[in-house]
C-alpha cells in the first residue's frame, strides 16, 4: 500500500512538460493550490428524465464539500442511467441491464484518464449500483458507492403507496377492478419526489448489500434522497474516502468471498430483488473472485427472512431506516452467527463494530428477531432442471405455494405476453413462458415487471406461474422465475417448450423441468431454428455479442 496520496495525479499535473494540462484545469477553475491536492473523482448519474437520480448533483456538492475539509481537490464528473419503471415494457428497456457495463466502462475509463488518486461514486436507481462496484473494482483506487437515496412514499387513499402499486394498478384496470379516475389519481401521487423506488426493489437491495459488503458507509443508504440528514451523509463520506486514501485501503481490496456471502445474507434476510444474483455475480467477476449461481440458493438456505419490506411483505424503504436500518439487522445476523463479522468496510472498522451502534426504535416490527421470522430461509432460491440445466432464480417470501404445475402458455416476448394478460387470454393454472429476452436474445435481459404486475393485478397471481430467459424488477412477487439458462437464443430448452406442454415446478425439490419425452425434444432440438437478432449494428448488437449468460452474471468480455 503507497504512503504517497498523490501517487496518481502527480504524474498528470506536476512538472514544467505538465504545463498544458494544468491550464486546462486552471480554465475550468481550479487553482494551482488545487492541483498539490490529492485528485478524487466524484462520479455520479444525474439525469433528468427520473426522480431516481435527481439529487445526485446537489449530494456531490455535499461530498465535495467534505472531501475539501479533509485536503482534497473533488472533480465532479457524470454517466449516464436508464430508468427500468419508465422503460418497462418497451424495448427501451433492452437498455437497463446493458447501461450496467455503460456505466462501469465511463467511470473507469475518467478515473484513468485524469489520473485520479480516489473516488466517491454516487449511484441511485438500479444498475448504477453493481457499475459502481464494478468501476471500483476495475480501478482499485482508495474509492467508495454512496447511494443518494429511497424516495418517499406516496399517499393514496389513505394509504402509504409506491410505484409496484401502479403496476399492479395496470392490471386492475384492465380486469375492470380499477376506474380510469383511481388509476389516475394512483399514478399522480405513487412518486412525490427524488429517489430510487421506495421498496425492496432493486435499488435499495443493492444499496444495503453495499453496507453489508463495506462498500458503503453502514447506514448512509438508508437515509432518505430529501431527508435533511443526506446532506451530512455526503460530507461524511468525503471525510471518509479521504481517510481511505491517507489508509491507502482500496476499494477493491474490500471485495472478497466473505464480503460477497454478506450481501447475499442482506439480500436474502429482506426478500431482495433477485437481480442481485446478476450483479453479484457481475461484482465478483470484476474482482477475480470465484462464486457461482448455487452460492446464493446455499446462503439463502441458511438465512432467515427477518425484513418485513415490500414487496412481499409491508414496509417501504424509510420505514426500516426509521426502525434501525442496517446496523440493526447487521447486529441480528451477527447475533444468530450468521454474518462474517471481519469484514473490513470503508470506515477501517468491521461489520461487527458498525453494529455494535445499532440502536433499536421501540415497538418496530419491520426488522424481526431471528425467532419471529417470516419463514426460516431466505428469499433467494436457484432451481435447476431439464428446462434450466445451468439454473434459475426465483424469489420466495413465505407466502407463495411451494410447487405449479400447468399448461405452458409460450410467447416469443414480453409484449406478447402482456397482450394476452391483459386480454384475459391467461387463466388460472397456466405457466406463462416468455422466451427471446434473454441477455443474448433480447439482447439486454428485460425485466418483466409490467406483465407480472398484470397478471398480479388481475387476480392471478395465486393461481398462475411465469417463467423466462429475461429477469425481473425488484417490485416483482408471486410465483415467477426469471434468468432461465440458458436462454433459448443459445439453443436452451426454454427455446423448445410448445404451448401446452406441461412444465413441473418445485421449489423445496429446488426443480423446473419440461415434461415431455426425451425422443420428442431431441426431435425439436434437431428442427430448431434460432431467431435472427434483432439488432445488427449498435451498441445492443455489440452488447449480444460480447455477453455470457445469465448464469455468469450477464458479464462482457
Amino acid at each position: 500500500m503507497t504512503t504517497d496520496p498523490r501517487q496518481h495525479s502527480r504524474v498528470l499535473v506536476d512538472g514544467a512538460d505538465r504545463a498544458a494540462a494544468r491550464s486546462y484545469f486552471y480554465s475550468a477553475g481550479f487553482t494551482p493550490d488545487d492541483l498539490k491536492k490529492p485528485l478524487v473523482m466524484v462520479a455520479h448519474e444525474w439525469i433528468g428524465t427520473m426522480p431516481c437520480n435527481l439529487s445526485q448533483r446537489m449530494l456531490a456538492q455535499q461530498v465535495m464539500a467534505g472531501i475539501r475539509e479533509a485536503g482534497g481537490t473533488p472533480m465532479e464528473v457524470n454517466t449516464i442511467s436508464i430508468s427500468d419503471g419508465i422503460t418497462m415494457g418497451t424495448q427501451g428497456m433492452k437498455a437497463s441491464l446493458i447501461s450496467r457495463e455503460v456505466i462501469a466502462d465511463s467511470i473507469e475509463l475518467t478515473g484513468m484518464a485524469y489520473a485520479f488518486d480516489a473516488c466517491v461514486i454516487i449511484v441511485g436507481c438500479d444498475k448504477t449500483i453493481p457499475a459502481g462496484a464494478m468501476a471500483l473494482a476495475r480501478l482499485n483506487l482508495p474509492g467508495l458507492v454512496l447511494y443518494s437515496g429511497s424516495i418517499d412514499p406516496g399517499r393514496w387513499e389513505g394509504h402509504d403507496v409506491t410505484i409496484q402499486d401502479v403496476f399492479e394498478g395496470i392490471g386492475q384496470h384492465a380486469a375492470g377492478n380499477m376506474s380510469d379516475e383511481r388509476l389516475a389519481a394512483l399514478e399522480q401521487a405513487a412518486c412525490p419526489g427524488a429517489g430510487a423506488c421506495g421498496a425492496q426493489y432493486t435499488a435499495n437491495t443493492m444499496a444495503t448489500v453495499m453496507e453489508f459488503m463495506g462498500l458503503s458507509p453502514m447506514r448512509s443508504g438508508t437515509v432518505g434522497a430529501t431527508d435533511p440528514r443526506k446532506n451530512e451523509v455526503g460530507r461524511d463520506t468525503g471525510r471518509i474516502v479521504m481517510d481511505m486514501l491517507n489508509r491507502g485501503e482500496t476499494g477493491r481490496s474490500l471485495i472478497t468471498r466473505e464480503s460477497l456471502e454478506n450481501g447475499i445474507m442482506c439480500a436474502a434476510s429482506t426478500g431482495g430483488s433477485t437481480n442481485v444474483v446478476l450483479h453479484l455475480l457481475a461484482i465478483a467477476s470484476e474482482a477475480g473472485i470465484e462464486l457461482n449461481i448455487d452460492d446464493f440458493d446455499t446462503i439463502s438456505e441458511r438465512t432467515p427472512l427477518i425484513g418485513d419490506l415490500r414487496p412481499g411483505g409491508r414496509y417501504v424503504a424509510l420505514d426500516w431506516d426509521r426502525a434501525g436500518g442496517t446496523p440493526l439487522l447487521a447486529k441480528r445476523l451477527l447475533d444468530a452467527e450468521l454474518l462474517h463479522g471481519n469484514v473490513r468496510t470503508v470506515t477501517g472498522k468491521t461489520i461487527a463494530e458498525e453494529a455494535r451502534d445499532a440502536v433499536e426504535t421501540p415497538g418496530q416490527d419491520v426488522i424481526l428477531p431471528i425467532d419471529q421470522a417470516i419463514k426460516p430461509t431466505g428469499g433467494l432460491v436457484i432451481l435447476r432442471g431439464s428446462l434450466a440445466p445451468e439454473g434459475c432464480v426465483i424469489k420466495v417470501t413465505g407466502h407463495e405455494r411451494p410447487t405449479h404445475t400447468g399448461p405452458a402458455r409460450v410467447f416469443e416476448s414480453e409484449e406478447d405476453a402482456m397482450h394476452a394478460v391483459l386480454e384475459r387470454r391467461i387463466v388460472a393454472g397456466d405457466v406463462v413462458i416468455i422466451r427471446n429476452e434473454g441477455p443474448k436474445g433480447g439482447p439486454g435481459m428485460r425485466e418483466m415487471l409490467g406483465v407480472t404486475a398484470a397478471i398480479v393485478g388481475a387476480g392471478l397471481g395465486e393461481t398462475v406461474a411465469l417463467l423466462t430467459d429475461g429477469r425481473f424488477s425488484g417490485a416483482t412477487r408471486g410465483f415467477m422465475i426469471g434468468h432461465v439458462a440458458p436462454e433459448a437464443a443459445v439453443g436452451g430448452p426454454i427455446g423448445l417448450v410448445q404451448e401446452g406442454d406441461t412444465i413441473i415446478l418445485s421449489v423445496p425439490d429446488r426443480r423446473i423441468d419440461l415434461d415431455v419425452p426425451a425422443a420428442e425434444l431431441e426431435r425439436r432440438r434437431a428442427a430448431y431454428v434460432p431467431r435472427p437478432p434483432l439488432y445488427t449494428s449498435g451498441v445492443f448488437a455489440k452488447y449480444a455479442k460480447l455477453v455470457s449468460g445469465a448464469e455468469r452474471g450477464a458479464v462482457t468480455s
